[in-house]
C-alpha cells in the first residue's frame, strides 16, 4: 500500500537511554517517526516508550515477536494500549500467529499498526542456506509476504532490494524498509541495502535509517538532506 510519498524513520541504535534522551532533544522532531528495538526496551521498559511519546514522537517498537499464536497474542494485549505508531512480529511464525495477533490487536481498539518482518537484511547467501536449506530465499520473501497480507498485517518489513521482488505481490502492505545506507557500498552487518531515494523509487511507504544519522556530525542536516531527496523521487 503505497500513498506515492516515502516516510522517514530513524532507527534509535543508541546504547543508553540518557544518550537517546540527548538525541531526541537536539533532534526536535526533524521527523517524528522514531524505532526503539530490544535493548533500549529493556532498559526503560514501557516508562521510556511514554516518555519518548510524551516528547511528540511516533514511536515503533521493533521486538519481532515470534512465538506460538497464544504467546505473542498475550504479548500483543498490552502493547496495542500504549499508543505505539507500530509494533513488529515476525512472519516466519506463520499465518495463525499473525492473525491471532491482528485479532488481539483490534479486540483492544488500538490504531497500532502491525508489521510483518520478512527476512532480516543482515540474511542472506551462506547465513540464509544454513537455516534454511534448500529454501529459495525469494520464494520465501514472496510467502511470507503474501501469507501477512492473508492474516491481516498492516505493513512488511523488507530490504530495499527485495522490493522489486515484491512489485504486485501483497500490494495492500505498506513497505517500510530498513538496510538504507548512503551510499550503495556497506561493509556493515546488514549486505541488501540501498540509498534512500532508490528505495522510495521501489515502492517503500517509510525508509528507516539509524547509523548514517545517529553517526552524523550534524544529525538534523542529514534528516534535512534525506527528506529532501525522498520528497524528489
Amino acid at each position: 500500500m503505497s500513498t506515492g510519498k516515502c516516510g522517514l524513520i530513524i532507527a534509535l541504535d543508541l546504547p543508553t537511554l540518557d544518550g537517546t534522551r540527548d538525541f531526541l532533544e537536539k533532534l526536535d522532531r526533524a521527523t517524528t517517526y522514531v524505532k526503539i528495538g530490544p535493548r533500549l526496551y529493556a532498559l526503560g521498559g514501557v516508562g521510556f516508550i511514554k516518555e519518548i511519546m510524551g516528547m511528540g514522537y511516533n514511536l515503533f517498537l521493533d521486538l519481532k515477536l515470534h512465538d506460538i499464536p497464544n504467546t505473542v497474542a498475550s504479548a500483543v494485549e498490552p502493547l496495542s494500549e500504549l499508543g505505539l505508531w507500530a509494533l513488529t512480529v515476525h512472519t516466519s511464525g506463520g499465518y495463525e500467529m499473525m492473525a491471532r495477533a491482528v485479532s488481539m490487536r483490534d479486540k483492544t481498539g488500538s490504531k497500532m499498526k502491525l508489521l510483518g518482518i520478512t527476512v532480516l537484511t543482515s540474511l542472506g547467501g551462506k547465513l540464509w542456506d544454513d537455516v534454511h536449506p534448500g529454501s529459495d530465499l525469494s520464494a520465501s520473501i514472496v510467502a511470507r509476504a503474501e501469507t501477512a497480507e492473508r492474516a491481516g498485517l498492516d505493513g512488511i518489513v523488507c530490504s530495499p532490494l527485495d522490493l522489486g521482488l515484491l512489485k504486485g505481490r501483497a500490494e495492500g502492505l505498506l513497505r517500510v524498509v530498513p538496510g538504507i545506507r548512503m551510499s550503495r557500498v556497506s561493509t556493515e552487518d546488514q549486505t541488501r541495502v540501498a540509498a534512500p531515494a532508490d528505495a522510495a523509487r521501489g515502492g517503500a511507504g517509510y525508509i528507516v535509517v539509524g547509523r548514517p544519522i545517529l553517526e552524523s556530525a550534524d544529525p538534523v542536516e542529514t534528516v534535512k538532506i534525506i527528506m529532501k531527496d525522498l520528497a524528489e523521487v
